[in-house]
């Protein structure tokens, strides 16, 4: 594993990430667990094929306005973190690790990772009830802890709430995820194996 002290978005983000799976796309394939990969899976593997052979970003990974709604009001959620817990958040970079790689929102002293979520009204009034993290991120927040971490925190921030209320935070810790990690580490090596069949079937036409 390499961590590289890049900015996420950053041009220089862009070329590590290509053609290697992201904990933030875990989710497509682990949705299935225990069957065959399903289409999203399937999607996703050929997009991390496509990649590899042309070496561009694919267009199915480019952000919507979500996405780059989430990373403008990051920086505030990050700041009102690090008031609430009153310590400092590095950047979060991107950890490497070959046919995948992981960029966690911000490093916490040797032992934690964050990850934030800029959320609209209604998915921040869920978190609030449920008392804990957003089920649709735990394999992501799963991918996490292949950097070593000890917890993540997962950080669900609401500009439209009132201030008291606008950030939520829930620790994760590795001990109380380790079959989420067993899981992962199983499925995401059946996924590179997925991928690597569509980067043969593509270069096959081309042989052709």
């Amino acid at each position: 594993m390499i961590w590289h002290n890049v900015e996420q978005n950053s041009p220089e983000w862009d070329a590590l990430k290509l053609g290697k799976a992201s904990s933030s796309g875990y989710a497509k394939f682990m949705a299935n667990f225990g069957k065959p990969f399903g289409e999203p899976a399937h999607r996703y593997a050929l997009q991390i094929a496509l990649e590899r052979i042309t070496g561009r970003k694919a267009e199915s990974s480019f952000q919507n306005e979500h996405m780059e709604r989430g990373h403008e009001q990051e920086p505030v959620a990050r700041m009102l973190y690090e008031e609430m817990f009153f310590c400092t958040v590095e950047n979060g970079g991107f950890f490497d690790f070959g046919d995948y790689g992981d960029s966690p929102d911000g490093r916490v002293s040797d032992d934690g990772l964050i990850e934030i979520k800029s959320v609209i009204a209604s998915t921040h009034a869920e978190t609030l009830k449920r008392g804990g993290f957003d089920p649709a991120y735990r394999w992501q927040i799963a991918g996490h802890f292949d950097s070593g971490c000890a917890w993540v925190d997962f950080v669900s921030y609401c500009a439209d709430y009132p201030e008291w209320a606008q950030l939520a935070v829930y620790r994760v810790w590795r001990k109380d995820m380790e079959q989420e990690i067993a899981q992962l580490h199983e499925r995401r090596a059946e996924f590179i194996e997925l991928i690597r069949a569509k980067e043969t079937e593509i270069n096959q036409r081309k042989a052709a």
